[in-house]
């Protein structure tokens, strides 16, 4: 069984902490883009009780420029092996490329983290192959284009069927459902009130019977609610989990996994204070 199935089978939500090897993400750009800053990074987010680390080589932006397979490989895959070689965290990887998939199937990852679901040429081929864990995303568009405004019929059942779409996909090309994780795309080409919306109806999502991951963490959206992004981003993380979510892809981690101990305190009338 991988990491990822023994920690879904937990009684208790999983944070997984990002890492961008990137001089451009919007909230983190350039801050780990050293292997010596980046596996500092990563050894602060595993002690503060991250269950994954998600390494992403490529900023997904909006605005963003796409980058080669070549130099993405080059950023993420002596972060990976630093961080292997040291602890048995569960890593993920975010990425949309093939020949990124290929590279890294040999590390021992956990799960490979795609905000364009598989659709990118040759990405199903190579995760199939590989026999690791996807999460699939939806977005509409791509990071260069994708807040230029955002228009839906009816947004939630929109990513509904995108998502119902590509799991059918997967399944055709040989990845079962036991390897599957889905993500609303929570920023990824919606407005503000997509977004919003999306999180309310989440429970619809959970229909599809796969584990929910969501990533909200200090994105536009929070910053328009309130001034500070971590109260607004650990917020948020908990009413995800109160709509279902099982995966919170974070920045703070140490501060998340806080707010997720006092909430299920509260809500069972124990006190919790599960190993990390």
């Amino acid at each position: 069984m991988s990491r990822l199935r023994e920690l879904l089978f937990r009684d208790r939500p999983l944070v997984m902490g990002i890492l961008n090897v990137t001089p451009d993400s919007f909230s983190d750009g350039g801050r780990f883009s050293t292997i010596d800053s980046a596996l500092t990074h990563a050894r602060e987010m595993a002690s503060g009780g991250a269950d994954i680390i998600d390494v992403g080589g490529e900023s997904t932006r909006p605005g963003a420029n796409p980058v080669s397979a070549s130099e993405e490989i080059d950023r993420i895959l002596p972060v990976i092996q630093a961080i292997r070689r040291e602890s048995d965290v569960a890593i993920s990887v975010d990425t949309s490329k093939a020949q990124v998939i290929h590279a890294v199937q040999s590390e021992d990852i956990d799960l490979i983290n795609d905000v364009c679901a598989l659709r990118h040429a040759g990405a199903m081929d190579a995760a199939s192959q590989s026999g690791i864990p996807v999460c699939l995303m939806h977005m509409l568009g791509e990071p260069r284009t994708m807040q230029q405004n955002p228009d839906y019929g009816d947004v939630v059942s929109e990513v509904f069927d995108f998502l119902v779409d590509r799991v059918s996909a997967c399944e055709t090309a040989g990845i079962p459902q036991s390897r599957l994780v889905l993500d609303i795309g929570f920023g990824f080409g919606k407005s503000p009130q997509d977004n919003l919306r999306l999180i309310n109806q989440l429970p619809r999502f959970l229909e599809l019977g796969l584990p929910m991951l969501v990533g909200l963490s200090r994105k536009s959206t929070i910053g328009r609610i309130v001034d500070d992004p971590l109260i607004g981003s650990v917020s948020g993380a908990l009413f995800a989990l109160s709509k279902g979510a099982r995966i919170l892809r974070v920045h703070d981690v140490a501060q998340t996994i806080s707010a997720i101990k006092v909430w299920q305190s509260f809500a069972g009338e124990h006190v919790v204070n599960f190993t990390i």
